[in-house]
């Protein structure tokens, strides 16, 4: 789950990390009303969407007036904000950011992630930070300090040291920073974050360390932990379809293909996309209904995928155990009758109860077409959306 800037700068300052002076904008006039609180120009006006690269797209803008600052939120607020992290259909501003000008001496690059191959959690530095670490990352990554961390150790006084010396830090701001990086561990590790970065971490010029920039991202397998960061959750920045699936315990996540997928198992779906992508065609969706799913879950994962377009498709791969294949045979028969079946389903079973589940599909009625293997069944679905 991700949160807005302005969100993550709540958390910041919770932790004692510094930030600038500022708050959120419901809309133009509010944001004139923030800059005005401020009491101090410049102001920077910044648009709120879940992905970076906002800067290069246009949702950043420096005032050095009131009038500017209204003229930046009016231009800012209401727009399509398309970045290299949004694709092309871009992300509409609903929320603004006004916040204080600083005096910049320099600008960093300071994340934290986990490292699942070797069990630690890293911290990832550069001097070059700013609008171009992309391009700093691929051509000289050698400026990319990682420092990994024990997290059964623990952050440890030399760790926060080569933070500072890979950030090439003055004396006057080595023990700020060293501090900071302290409370970001800390928040990083009570909040279970899988992401936290900042872009850019600024040195101001008077060797105050401040992040100017920030970006949370957080496992959702331990959001019932976090109440508080749950109520921080913008369904408007989230596609319809994966709030609707997540609504009903379903793992649902959108692609840009054709072909609906239906599957029972993580690792079975991710299977079952590649091997599409080997018959040709190319996977509209990841859906995991579970091991345990029942007949309602199997038709609220089917109802989703038919309100996809772009769905011309579905292939159905379950494998049955716990989730018996009689059981979602019902499921199926009773969603695309209520829903209204107007694409051809490919349907590939195997496992308990499977005699009885095929005996279910084929006396239904509907378009359904039986596949004697997976591999059958992504070439008929293939051929189908072709």
């Amino acid at each position: 789950m991700k949160i807005h800037e302005f969100q993550a700068k709540q958390l910041f300052a919770d932790y004692g990390i510094p930030v600038p002076r500022g708050r959120a904008a419901s809309d133009v006039d509010d944001a004139l009303e923030a800059a005005k609180e401020l009491g101090t120009l410049p102001v920077v006006v910044k648009a709120q969407i879940h992905a970076g690269g906002r800067g290069k797209g246009g949702g950043v803008k420096i005032a050095k007036t009131l009038d500017e600052a209204k003229s930046h939120a009016q231009a800012i607020y209401g727009m399509t904000l398309v970045t290299h992290q949004t694709g092309p259909e871009g992300r509409l501003v609903k929320k603004l950011l006004v916040e204080e000008g600083l005096n910049i001496e320099k600008e960093l690059y300071f994340s934290i992630i986990p490292d699942r191959a070797t069990a630690k959690i890293v911290f990832m530095v550069s001097e070059a930070g700013g609008m171009d670490i992309e391009e700093v990352a691929a051509k000289t990554p050698e400026k990319i300090i990682k420092v990994a961390v024990d997290p059964l150790v623990g952050i440890q006084a030399y760790h926060c040291r080569q933070v500072a010396f890979g950030l090439n830090l003055p004396a006057a701001a080595v023990k700020a920073m060293t501090a900071i990086a302290k409370s970001l561990f800390r928040l990083f590790v009570e909040k279970d974050c899988s992401l936290l970065e900042i872009n850019p971490l600024v040195l101001t010029a008077d060797d105050r360390v401040i992040a100017l920039d920030a970006k949370m991202s957080f496992d959702s397998n331990a959001l019932y932990r976090h109440p508080d960061i749950v109520e921080m959750r913008d369904l408007d920045e989230e596609d319809p379809l994966e709030v609707e699936a997540s609504r009903h315990n379903l793992n649902y996540i959108k692609m840009d293909g054709n072909v609906g997928n239906m599957v029972n198992g993580a690792g079975l779906a991710m299977a079952t996309m590649d091997i599409i992508k080997q018959a040709g065609a190319q996977p509209a969706n990841f859906l995991d209904v579970g091991g345990g799913a029942n007949a309602q879950m199997v038709e609220n994962g089917f109802r989703i995928i038919l309100s996809d377009p772009n769905v011309k498709g579905i292939l159905i791969n379950i494998f049955g155990g716990i989730l018996r294949c009689d059981v979602l045979a019902s499921g199926v028969v009773e969603a695309a009758t209520k829903v209204g079946l107007n694409v051809p389903v490919v349907v590939r079973m195997e496992g308990t109860n499977v005699d009885e589940g095929r005996r279910i599909l084929k006396e239904s009625g509907l378009n359904l077409i039986s596949a004697k293997d997976l591999a059958d069944a992504a070439q008929k679905v293939a051929d189908i959306v072709r």
